[in-house]
């Protein structure tokens, strides 16, 4: 892409990809150049390319990866692989430090870094309701995807007062993937007099394959409640800080799935361990 923001990217260049994964993807590329022009000051651009020349690809121990885990009328997961040089770049660009390549990437910058993320994806989930309906987005720091990916590609951008070009690998999950591109469209109906007679014979039930599933291991999170806190509280927390939650003491606590209501109900102590004791489960588990 060229150095200038604002410039268009080369139409044969972008994903190579239409509908919904293309809108879904300039959703974020939208807010990126948002949250980014706020930061810096000036407007720019933010484009999502497949193939990139002169992309660094190279993978290193130091890179920062996130998961944004989607939930609601989309399921799966979006990975975000930052080198520690753009990481670096954009938390002094948001913590108004000067611009130093050569500074230690440490961890105030790493929260920094998480809550600028933090924030696009805040936009990008406001920004998807006009077309996909209700989406939450919850971003995480995470170790590098172990799930299968079903596209990938680069957020890329030229950010004044950054010491280097902003370049942002990131992946879908093959789960969200195919929430995006949809069932494929059923075959339309042949007429009575077309279909062959074998084929209105009645077949015998595929036998199921529940019982693969049986022993998968899965996550289970307890969420005893929220709270919104700007980046320099989170910075001010030491130790014996104590952070309110939106949630009273006598109400009961969240059972979450894959970020995913599946039940509510009371902590207990179980041999020493926190247990929850189910009081009540959604509807549509019930």
């Amino acid at each position: 892409m060229s150095d200038q923001p604002g410039n268009p990217a080369p139409a044969d260049v972008r994903p190579p990809f239409e509908g919904k994964p293309r809108a879904f993807l300039e959703v974020w590329e939208k807010s990126f150049s948002s949250v980014l022009g706020q930061i810096a000051g000036t407007a720019l651009s933010i484009e999502c390319l497949a193939e990139a020349a002169g992309v660094d690809e190279s993978r290193s121990q130091n890179d920062l990866h996130f998961t944004v885990s989607t939930s609601g009328t989309l399921r799966g997961e979006m990975s975000l692989r930052l080198s520690s040089t753009v990481a670096l770049g954009l938390s002094q660009l948001f913590m108004g430090e000067t611009q130093n390549a050569a500074a230690e990437l440490d961890a105030d910058h790493r929260e920094a870094v998480q809550e600028l993320l933090r924030q696009v994806a805040g936009q990008a989930a406001t920004a998807l309701t006009s077309g996909f309906g209700e989406v939450q987005l919850h971003l995480e720091a995470s170790a590098s995807p172990s799930w299968s990916s079903g596209a990938s590609g680069w957020l890329i951008a030229k950010v004044e007062g950054a010491p280097c070009r902003v370049e942002i690998e990131w992946q879908l999950s093959a789960a969200l993937n195919a929430a995006l591109v949809g069932p494929a469209k059923p075959p339309e109906d042949k007429p009575a007099e077309s279909i062959p007679q074998a084929a209105t014979q009645p077949t015998e039930p595929a036998p199921s394959n529940l019982g693969l599933l049986l022993d998968v291991q899965l996550n289970v999170v307890l969420r005893f409640g929220e709270r919104k806190m700007l980046l320099r509280e989170i910075l001010d927390l030491g130790a014996g800080s104590v952070v309110e939650l939106d949630r009273r003491v006598d109400e009961p606590v969240d059972l979450l799935l894959d970020n995913r209501l599946v039940a509510r109900g009371e902590v207990v102590v179980v041999d020493g361990n926190y247990g929850l004791r189910v009081l009540e489960l959604p509807a549509s588990q019930a």
